[in-house]
């Protein structure tokens, strides 16, 4: 009945399992607060994200490229070419996708791509989950086209290089 305490003991365990420090664990000093207070930082923030997102959102009419879903508060304006890497093209609604989350996941994390033919490809670690909702979500997409947008068509040179570098066939 104390998740505080049930929080800090689990982090000490996952720590000893590893052979290593919480403090290692999570870059935290001791003594560590079980009481789940916040913390300030100073974080850094991307300016102008919320036009690269109005910018993406609207030349896709407000659906995903994948699935069609049309709800917003579920979209992502996605970079192709991630904002870290690319600060000339961060901006560039060329280097954005309307994607809903889940696929947004899957492809921030190289687990799908879309060729340079705008098609979508699925990555054999997925292929090889053979569970229904696996199909449901990912395998029906497959060689599919994407939703091209009205105007600011991916640029093939960003896709190129999200199946190059981030794609794990």
């Amino acid at each position: 009945n104390n998740w505080n305490a049930l929080a800090f003991e689990s982090e000490l365990l996952l720590a000893k399992y590893k052979g290593i420090s919480v403090q290692q664990l999570h870059d935290i000093q001791l003594p560590f607060d079980v009481t789940g207070k916040n913390k300030e930082r100073i974080v850094q923030t991307r300016v102008n994200q919320a036009f690269f997102r109005k910018a993406v959102l609207a030349s896709y009419d407000y659906s995903c490229c994948i699935t069609g879903l049309k709800f917003p508060d579920l979209l992502v304006a996605s970079h192709i070419r991630p904002w870290a890497l690319d600060e000339a093209n961060r901006l560039n609604p060329r280097n954005g996708l309307a994607i809903n989350a889940l696929h947004d996941r899957a492809f921030e994390n190289g687990l799908i791509t879309i060729g340079t033919d705008y098609r979508i490809r699925i990555s054999e670690s997925i292929k090889r989950n053979k569970e229904h909702i696996t199909h449901a979500y990912f395998m029906r997409y497959e060689n599919e086209m994407i939703q091209l947008p009205k105007r600011f068509i991916p640029d093939p040179a960003f896709l190129a290089y999200h199946h190059a570098e981030r794609f794990v066939p």
